[in-house]
């Protein structure tokens, strides 16, 4: 008797569905992830999911859970002797869905915010999400998940022949192989080795696989659908991708110098070690400070002022529609050309030929005063619950919102409270961003007349 009506309340649900993300882009990605948060907290808690077979603390559990579906890599029980072979597959299908769905959710959003605007407006909000091709969403996503498996069967297939020569069995190469494919592209920072990376220290054949997997990962599937459009061609590929680009190599570049001068000489991290190690350490973390997550060395044993660093590069993250987290490489670029134009006197931002949107500006302000203010308030709620010294609390609580992943251990320490404070702000990293964009850009609209202009003093 149930069966006649199953098919209008399944259309009841899927009209909802679309008229939430129609008049609340930003609510339909919360909801999103955190039924996805809810799902895989629920499989966790199972005891088949833990290697002692009893259930896991509940705090630990979301915080885990969270940490896979907004693919940041931050743990409070170590990935590789805590969970059962069964808790460590609940995590990978975890990253593996927060992956794909941070990115189809933000193309779906952007399609939804260009169905809301007019025809220059709906030309710039494809311009700047980087893809003429929004409107066709069945082909788009189909591109997206064709080219994550693509990837990710490439790094496996890279990764495989090494941890045959390395591991004991063919499963557990298997297992390793597939697990650190998925886990770089998408960012996420999960380890299943007890001993971390640090296990392969100087092994290239898995070290550079998995730095290509995340810096590939970082650029975002608009900065993949640009150059495949232009054929290679980078030249045609819009001013987006060209931003995406020029930035990530840049920070990449100085995060590679900072590094290598701060820790140069630090006995604890890689002061002993001869020259060309040293450079290649300063290149992998500088990869995974801004996204990755996975480190070599305990990052509680580099210099302060490489935390600091580090916590800047971490702040501004990938690239747009990415799994990369902060408040991404385009917005730094964005207010960095603003500046520099206002300190010369342009009246418009120009880059390689094309005018930036005022519009544009406004909403990396607000982009980066949200992630600033996000960053402000986590880390005075910490505050009164643990003694860690601020470096410490500013730099877990920074590594939270941008979905990196790396960690001085301080989520490790907190009380329960802590960790659902971090667990919330990594959902409220990765749904930040693009909502508030998505969400603002409805917002936005023209009005037939002006008001007297009246210039505030500012400075």
């Amino acid at each position: 008797m149930a069966r006649p009506n199953a098919t209008p309340r399944r259309a009841g649900l899927i009209r909802t569905g679309q008229e939430l993300i129609k008049r609340s882009p930003a609510r339909a990605a919360a909801g999103a992830f955190l039924l996805a948060a809810v799902v895989f907290t629920g499989l966790l808690s199972l005891p088949i999911a833990s290697a002692d077979g009893r259930p896991t603390p509940f705090h630990d559990t979301f915080f885990t859970a969270v940490s896979a579906v907004t693919v940041t890599g931050l743990v409070t029980v170590d990935t590789g002797t805590h969970w059962s072979l069964f808790g460590q597959i609940v995590i990978l299908a975890g990253i593996q869905t927060g992956g794909l769905g941070i990115v189809t959710l933000a193309l779906l959003l952007a399609r939804a915010v260009t169905r809301q605007l007019g025809v220059r407006s709906k030309v710039f909000a494809q311009q700047s999400i980087g893809t003429s091709q929004l409107g066709e969403v069945k082909s788009l996503l189909r591109t997206v998940i064709l080219t994550t498996l693509t990837i990710e069967g490439a790094l496996f297939v890279i990764l495989l022949p090494r941890f045959l020569m390395i591991e004991d069995s063919v499963g557990r190469a298997f297992w390793h192989g597939l697990f650190y494919a998925v886990s770089s592209f998408n960012n996420a920072g999960f380890v299943i080795d007890d001993a971390g990376l640090g296990r392969y220290e100087g092994d290239f054949w898995i070290l550079v696989p998995i730095m290509l997997g995340v810096f590939i990962g970082s650029f975002g599937f608009p900065v993949f659908l640009a150059v495949i459009s232009s054929r290679g061609n980078l030249r045609r590929v819009g001013l987006h991708a060209k931003l995406t680009i020029v930035t990530s190599v840049t920070l990449l570049i100085a995060g590679t110098l900072a590094w290598g001068v701060f820790e140069w000489a630090n006995s604890d991290t890689v002061g002993s070690m001869g020259i060309g190690e040293k450079i290649f350490h300063a290149f992998f973390a500088s990869t995974m400070m801004r996204s990755g997550g996975f480190a070599l060395i305990p990052t509680d044993d580099s210099h302060p002022i490489t935390l600091l660093a580090t916590d800047a590069l971490m702040f501004v993250g990938g690239g747009s529609a990415s799994t990369a987290g902060g408040i991404k490489v385009v917005t730094l670029a964005v207010l960095f050309l603003a500046i520099i134009a206002e300190a010369r006197g342009d009246k418009h931002v120009i880059v390689w030929g094309r005018t930036i949107p005022e519009g544009t500006f406004r909403l990396a302000i607000s982009v980066t005063f949200l992630g600033a203010t996000l960053v402000l308030v986590a880390t005075g709620l910490l505050m009164l619950v643990t003694e860690a010294p601020l470096d410490r609390i500013l730099f877990e609580v920074i590594s939270a919102f941008a979905t990196c992943g790396l960690s001085v251990g301080l989520s490790e320490e907190l009380v329960p409270f802590g960790k659902y404070v971090l667990g919330f702000l990594m959902l409220a990293g990765r749904i930040g961003p693009a909502g508030l964009a998505a969400a603002l850009a409805l917002r936005q609209r023209n009005l037939m007349y002006s008001l007297p202009e009246e210039r505030p003093i500012i400075g």
